[in-house]
C-alpha cells in the first residue's frame, strides 16, 4: 500500500526530526520511521470507516423523520439508496478490517459533530443528488458512488483536514495519497467478494520494508561522507546558506545512487526532485537538480555507481 514516494517523504521527514535532535540514536530513529509510516496504514483505515460513520448518522436521520408525530410521505417512504450502499455493508463485514480498527482502538467516537457536518456537505452535492436520483441501482453504480465520496467530496470537506490536524501530527500530509489507495481499494471490490477479503497490506512487499529500513539507516551511517561529495559539488555556494531540507534531500538521493542497486538513477533523480517541490524553497528543485546532476557525472567518472538488475547495468 505505501508507495516508495511515501517512504522516502516519511523518511525525509525523520532524517530532519533527527538532526535537529540532541537525540541521536539510529535505533529510535527508525523506530520513528516505522512508527509514521504504521500511522498512515492507520488513517488508511479510519477514512475508509468514515464511510460507515456517515452512513450510520443518515440512517439514524431517517428513523427519526419516520417517529415524527406527522411524517410526511418522504418520511415514511425515504430514499435507502445510500444506506443500503453494497460497498459500505462489505466494509460494514469485512473481518479484517473490522479487526483492525479494533485492535489499534481507531474510531470517530468524538467526532460526532463532524460527521453531521459531513453529511450535510455531502447531501448538497451535485455527485450524491444524482446518485440517489438514478434511475439504475446496482453494485457497480454503489461503487462509482463511494469512490466519488472519497476522491471528490471528502477531500473537499475542510473540516476534515481540521479534525485530522488535532488528532495526529502524521496525517495531515498523507491524506491524498491515502485516498488514492482507498480508491484503488473500493475499485478492489466485486458482488461476491466475502467478509474474509483482503484490504491493501501496509507495505506491497518485503522489498519495500527493507527499503524504508536501509534508507535511513544508510543515510544515518553515512551522513559525513554523503555530505562530503555535496560540498565538493557546490561551486560559489556555501553549504552553511543552503536551507538545511536541500542537503538533507540531496544525502538522500546520494545514498540510492551509491548504496541501492536496483534503483533507477533516473527514478531516484526525479523522485528528489518532486520532494523538494512539494517541501522545500520555490528554487530548491532546479538548484537540486543541477547538484545531484553534477554529482552522479562525477560518481560514474569514478565508477562508484554500481546498478543491477534487468534494464539497469551501465544505465
Amino acid at each position: 500500500m505505501i508507495s516508495r514516494r511515501i517512504i522516502r517523504t516519511k523518511a525525509m521527514h525523520t532524517l530532519y526530526a533527527f538532526y535537529s535532535s540532541s537525540e541521536k540514536s539510529i535505533s529510535n530513529t527508525e523506530k520513528e520511521l516505522f512508527f509514521s509510516i504504521q500511522k498512515a496504514y492507520d488513517l488508511y483505515h479510519l477514512l475508509l470507516a468514515l464511510g460507515i460513520e456517515v452512513k450510520k448518522y443518515a440512517a439514524e436521520r431517517i428513523e427519526s423523520n419516520r417517529n415524527k408525530l406527522r411524517p410526511t410521505e418522504d418520511d415514511l417512504n425515504p430514499n435507502l439508496r445510500f444506506v443500503n450502499n453494497a460497498i459500505i455493508k462489505k466494509l460494514e463485514e469485512n473481518v479484517h478490517f473490522n479487526e483492525y480498527l479494533t485492535d489499534n482502538k481507531l474510531s470517530w467516537i468524538n467526532s460526532e459533530d463532524m460527521i453531521q457536518q459531513l453529511y450535510r456537505f455531502m447531501v448538497e452535492t451535485d455527485l450524491y443528488i444524482e446518485y440517489m436520483a438514478s434511475e439504475e441501482d446496482s453494485f457497480e453504480q454503489d461503487k462509482k458512488f463511494m469512490d466519488k465520496f472519497f476522491t471528490r467530496i471528502l477531500l473537499n470537506f475542510e473540516d476534515l483536514f481540521s479534525e485530522l490536524e488535532e488528532t495526529s501530527v502524521y496525517w495531515n500530509d498523507d491524506v491524498d495519497f491515502i485516498v488514492s489507495i482507498i480508491s484503488r481499494t473500493v475499485k478492489k471490490f466485486k458482488a461476491e467478494s466475502s467478509e474474509h477479503m483482503r484490504l491493501l497490506p501496509l507495505f506491497k512487499d518485503d522489498e519495500d520494508r527493507e527499503f524504508a529500513q536501509e534508507l535511513i539507516r544508510k543515510v544515518l551511517i553515512n551522513h559525513k561522507e554523503y555530505n562530503t561529495i555535496i560540498k565538493d559539488n557546490l561551486k560559489n555556494w556555501d553549504i552553511d546558506r543552503i536551507a538545511f531540507l536541500d542537503i538533507i534531500i540531496m544525502e538522500m538521493a546520494v545514498t540510492e545512487f551509491l548504496e541501492f542497486t536496483a534503483v533507477p538513477t533516473k527514478v531516484t533523480l526525479n523522485e528528489y526532485i518532486e520532494l523538494s517541490k512539494r517541501y522545500s524553497t520555490s528554487r530548491s528543485s532546479t538548484f537540486i537538480n543541477g547538484i545531484l546532476d553534477k554529482i552522479l557525472k562525477d560518481l560514474k567518472k569514478n565508477d562508484r555507481v554500481k546498478k543491477a538488475g534487468r534494464g539497469l547495468i551501465g544505465e
